[in-house]
């Protein structure tokens, strides 16, 4: 069965960025190194930046990210954000509050028009989320 996965690209902060999604999230990570696969970048200097990480939560998110080496063009993301929702409304609130450490909240974590709870951040590696919990039906 296909998936689809957020994939977060990084200027040197892959490592570090992935390192607190696990702190977020919990779960297993996996990191490979550009310098694992021979021939991968020029610069040997940077041996150790991430060629790609995966974190698997125990929720079954699956979250990718990899560093860009200077030989490529980088962009810092726009216009798109990560969803995280459900019904877990006490991991939902874990989840903000660390994704807000450090980050800036552009839509408070509160109860929208529609119901449940809604925010919206952007973390400290400059990603942005939205967190929600379901609204009630019936």
């Amino acid at each position: 069965m296909p998936s689809l996965n957020p994939y977060l690209s990084f200027r040197n902060q892959a490592r570090e960025a992935m390192t607190f999604y696990q702190s977020v999230f919990g779960g297993d990570l996996d990191i490979s190194t550009f310098g694992q696969f021979e021939g991968m970048v020029q610069d040997p200097s940077e041996n150790d930046l991430v060629m790609h990480a995966q974190l698997t939560s125990p929720d079954g998110f699956v979250l990718m990210a990899a560093d860009t080496p200077t030989g490529m063009t980088y962009e810092k993301p726009a216009g798109i954000s990560v969803s995280v929702s459900g019904d877990d409304e006490a991991s939902l609130q874990g989840y903000w509050d660390k994704l807000a450490d450090g980050g800036t909240i552009t839509m408070p974590y509160d109860t929208p028009p529609w119901g449940g709870k809604f925010g919206m951040l952007t973390d400290r590696f400059g990603i942005d989320w939205m967190v929600a919990v379901n609204a009630q039906q019936g």
